[in-house]
Formats: C-alpha cells, sequence, structure tokens
C-alpha cells in the first residue's frame, strides 16, 4: 500500500492548491478575434473512423484508423482501395471503446520509416498492444505486417475506459494515454493509485530498450525512485510524500480517467488532454509545456472541478489540478472528443484556438486565452444531422481533420454494419473551398 499511499498523500496536499485555482471556463465566452468555422468533407465510406494522423514527410498523405482493424491512406485527396494495415484479425472491436485506436509516425519517420499503433488485442482479451511497424520496402503506401514488434501491453479488467491514444511529444517521447480499467466510478481507484498504469497519462522512450521492456524510461520522469537508504528522522513530511518507490516509472500524470483524445501544441509545446467524464462533467486538462509532470487531474476524487460522487458537491474539497474548461451533461453533450490546436498557415482567424467537439452532441468549441491571459470558451459549431465527432487529428501543416462514425454505443454489434463515417477538414469559414461538401449548421 505504500505506493497508493503516496498517491493519496500528495493528492491531498493539492487540496490548498485546488482551493486557489481559478474555476474552468465553460461554453458562452467569446475568443478573441470571434473566429468562425465549418467542416469540409474529404471522405466517405469510412468504417468507424476514429484517427487521423500525417507521417510529415512532404507526401501530404492522411492515414486513418477504421476501429476494426484497417489503416486507411488519403493520398492525393482519394481514399485508397488497398489499406497501409488489416489487422482485424487481431482487433478486439465489438465494444465501442475497444478496438484500433490509433497510429503515430515516428519524428524521424522519413529517415527510418517507422510508426506505431494502439490497438485492443482479441487474442489477449482485449488488452492495448502498442505495436511498431515498418514501411513496406515495395510500397510506400502500406506497412510490412511481418516488421511487427511488440512494445507494450496493457491489461484491463473491463471492456471501457481502455484510453488508446499515442502521440509524439515535443521532446521525442512517446506519450499514452490509458484509461481507469472501466465499468463506472473507477471501482479499482486506479486513478490515484502509483502502482499501475491505468488512468495515467505514460511517457516512454521508443528509441533505447532495456532486456525486460521493448521501450526506455525517460530519466526525467516523475515517479522514479532511486534505490537509497532509509531515514526515518530529519526529513520533512513534504519530502516523504514525494516518495513513491513502488511507483511504475512510465507514469507521467495521474488522476485520469479516460484519455481517449489529447494532443501537444506543435508551436509551444503546451499539452491539451480531453478526459472523458462520468455522468454529469466532461473535462479539458493542460499542462504546459514548462511542466516536469506528475500532475493529479483529480479522478476519482474530482470530475471536472466538481467532486466524486457528486452528491456531495459542497461537502468535499477540491483535489489536484483542476482542468481549463468543462462542460455539463444537462445542455452540451456527454463525451468529450479533443481535436487539436491549429497552427496551420490557411487559417490565421483559428492560430491557437484549441478545438474540442462532442459525441453526443455534435457541438464544437474552441478554447483559448484572451487579451489578458484567461480561458475563454466558446461554441463555434452547433450541427442539426447525426454527426458523431469521433476523434480527429493534424495534417502536415497542421490543418485539422475530424472523424465521424454513428457507431453504436455498446455490443456486441459488427461495425461494419453500421452507418459509414466519414472525415472532414476545420477551415475558417471565409475560405470554404467552391463546390465542398459541408457539415450543415443549426437553424
Amino acid at each position: 500500500m505504500k505506493g497508493l499511499s503516496s498517491a493519496l498523500a500528495v493528492s491531498f496536499a493539492l487540496c490548498a492548491t485546488a482551493a486557489t485555482q481559478p474555476p474552468p471556463v465553460q461554453p458562452g465566452g467569446k475568443l478573441p478575434g470571434n473566429p468562425a468555422i465549418q467542416l469540409v468533407k474529404v471522405a466517405d465510406g469510412l468504417v468507424d473512423p476514429i484517427h487521423v494522423a500525417s507521417p510529415r514527410d512532404g507526401s501530404g498523405r492522411l492515414f486513418v484508423c477504421e476501429r476494426p482493424g484497417v489503416v486507411r491512406v488519403i493520398k492525393n485527396g482519394k481514399l485508397l482501395d488497398k489499406p497501409a494495415l488489416d489487422i482485424k484479425d487481431k482487433t478486439l472491436s465489438s465494444f465501442l471503446e475497444e478496438g484500433l485506436f490509433a497510429i503515430e509516425f515516428h519524428p524521424k519517420f522519413k529517415e527510418n520509416g517507422l510508426c506505431y499503433v494502439s490497438y485492443s488485442d482479441l487474442w489477449f482479451n482485449g488488452s492495448t498492444l502498442l505495436v511498431e511497424y515498418k514501411v513496406s520496402k515495395s510500397n510506400p503506401d502500406r506497412l510490412d505486417p511481418d516488421s511487427a514488434r511488440v512494445i507494450m501491453q496493457l491489461d484491463f479488467p473491463y471492456c471501457n475506459h481502455h484510453g488508446g491514444k499515442m502521440a509524439f511529444g515535443p521532446d521525442g517521447y512517446l506519450y499514452v494515454g490509458v484509461g481507469d480499467g472501466g465499468w463506472e466510478g473507477d471501482v479499482i481507484s486506479a486513478g490515484q493509485d502509483l502502482h499501475t498504469l491505468l488512468g495515467k497519462m505514460l511517457r516512454i522512450d521508443v528509441n533505447t530498450s532495456t532486456p525486460d521492456r521493448a521501450y526506455g524510461i525517460p530519466k526525467d520522469n516523475p515517479f522514479i525512485t532511486p534505490l537509497q537508504q532509509m531515514t526515518l528522522f530529519g526529513v520533512s513530511e513534504l519530502q516523504f510524500s514525494k516518495i513513491a518507490p513502488r511507483a511504475k516509472p512510465e507514469i507521467w500524470a495521474y488522476g485520469i480517467r479516460n484519455p481517449w483524445t489529447f494532443s501537444f501544441d506543435r508551436k509551444n509545446g503546451d499539452f491539451y488532454i480531453a478526459d472523458i467524464g462520468q455522468n454529469h462533467w466532461e473535462e479539458i486538462d493542460f499542462q504546459p509545456a514548462s511542466s516536469k509532470g506528475g500532475e493529479n487531474y483529480g479522478w476519482k476524487h474530482m470530475g471536472g472541478s466538481h467532486p466524486f460522487p457528486i452528491e456531495r458537491e459542497g461537502e468535499l474539497p477540491r483535489i489536484g489540478v483542476l482542468p481549463i474548461a468543462e462542460f455539463s451533461h444537462q445542455d452540451q453533450g456527454i463525451c468529450i472528443i479533443g481535436l487539436g490546436v491549429y497552427r496551420g498557415t490557411a487559417y490565421p482567424s483559428l492560430d491557437g484556438v484549441y478545438f474540442a467537439a462532442d459525441w453526443g452532441s455534435g457541438k464544437v468549441w474552441g478554447v483559448k486565452r484572451d487579451g489578458v491571459g484567461q480561458w475563454q470558451m466558446q461554441e463555434l459549431l452547433d450541427l442539426d444531422t447525426p454527426l458523431r465527432p469521433t476523434g480527429g487529428g493534424e495534417d502536415e501543416d497542421g490543418t485539422i481533420y475530424v472523424c465521424h462514425a454513428t457507431a453504436n454505443y455498446g455490443g456486441p454489434v459488427d461495425p461494419h454494419t453500421s452507418e459509414r463515417g466519414a472525415v472532414w477538414k476545420l477551415v475558417s469559414a471565409d475560405k470554404v473551398p467552391q463546390g465542398a461538401s459541408l457539415a450543415p449548421l443549426q437553424k
């Protein structure tokens, strides 16, 4: 219990900090410049698309993850018939929160041809596998299935809250989002337990390995406790609260419920986590580029800026780092989907805006600091069709894309029987291409 006790000590030490933090912003604010956006259809006919990634190799290609276990390629504006990778025979996707989660390309992909795929594996009872692939020597639009090298296996007690997203940070390390293991209410108390990788953001080095790991641990990860002699006296309580000898060294941040999507600001390195909430609140967590890691984002003590359980509102203290933004299930949505920070060149009015959507309502918001440094959250799209944002990504220039799938929440269901999904490009409303197919707006 030492690791758990250490985590709880740190959590409660953060109570005073949380109490002095500004409350999260909610929809209703105004972004600087009052930007306007539209969604332009790029490709359709996809089976539960949930993630878009660019190899950033000058080719202009986009790689799209279809949840049943297929990576498709959009090249020169066209969806190729042949997939880059087909692992349907290995992917468990009967439940909506399982399947092929993400594809990410090594920062030096142009030189080494390496990329990373995360998915829930059929043969390991839905465990998330992170697998390295090399691009095919004979076809740059295909990945070589025989090159597969398993980097990490994450086991889960339940079929939901797996997370699964990955992203390379500006430091070159791979960040991995891992949910709390599922069911509801974090029944295994994973979020605050440093003994487990569940309910965490992980940070690993895919360029190195050890005899027992196919990856390395960055030396400045926050929960590495060197072997040491025990000293009982002359040590402050603050020092004791930071000692966690059995903490998992991969942990970068904790107190996370289900980080289905997250992204880095490619300009300044700031980190945004769209953490899917329980029954009442959705939240956007923020970590500045200057962070050394170790943040506790509160779950399961907190959901947004509110206590868990919600019935104890007003009784329990706020714990951990509060989100910068939140929205209620009452009138805004039910499942937050982070899209990313726009840093492209085509739409200057969108520069620096973090975009987030909701799978249940189809709404799209922008979040950004105003002229005095306060966060604002403004609704930018309210769609009158059952558009269901499931994820997104960026191209090489920084343009943001949105995946849409009307996937059934439940199981077991064959995703191929669902209505086909699509990929949309997020553009400035005053720069919509002529003749483009647009997402209809609420009247």
